[in-house]
C-alpha cells in the first residue's frame, strides 16, 4: 500500500494516488496526503487506478477528505476506479457525493 500526492503548479488541484490496498492501514498516509498543504486546493482528485482493494474504512476516509475540502461545496473527484470499486461506491451512494469516473 502506498499513497502519493501531487499538487498542480498553480496550487489549485491536489491529486492523491492510492496504490495497493485502500483500507485502514492507509488511514494516516491518506490523511497526511491532503492535510500537509498550507493552501487548500480547489479540486481534490483521488486516483484509484492502482488500488487493488477498497473497504468500509476507505469509504470513511473519502468522507473525511470531503469534509476537509468543504463538505457540500467540495470538488472531490474519484477517477480511474475499477468496475468493482464503482459498484461499491454506487451501492454506498457515494456517486451522489463525489464525481466518480
Amino acid at each position: 500500500m502506498s499513497v502519493e500526492s501531487e499538487v498542480s503548479l498553480d496550487g489549485t488541484k491536489l491529486t492523491i494516488a492510492v496504490k495497493g490496498r485502500f483500507d485502514f492501514g492507509s488511514h494516516q498516509a491518506f490523511r497526511d496526503s491532503y492535510e500537509r498543504f498550507y493552501k487548500v486546493p480547489d479540486i481534490y482528485v483521488v486516483d484509484l487506478k492502482e488500488a487493488t482493494y477498497l473497504d468500509s474504512s476507505a469509504l470513511g476516509m473519502l468522507l473525511l477528505l470531503r469534509d476537509h475540502a468543504g463538505s457540500d461545496d467540495a470538488d472531490v473527484r474519484v477517477i480511474n476506479s475499477s468496475s468493482d470499486v464503482r459498484k461499491i461506491l454506487a451501492i454506498s451512494n457515494f456517486d451522489k457525493l463525489f464525481d466518480i469516473s
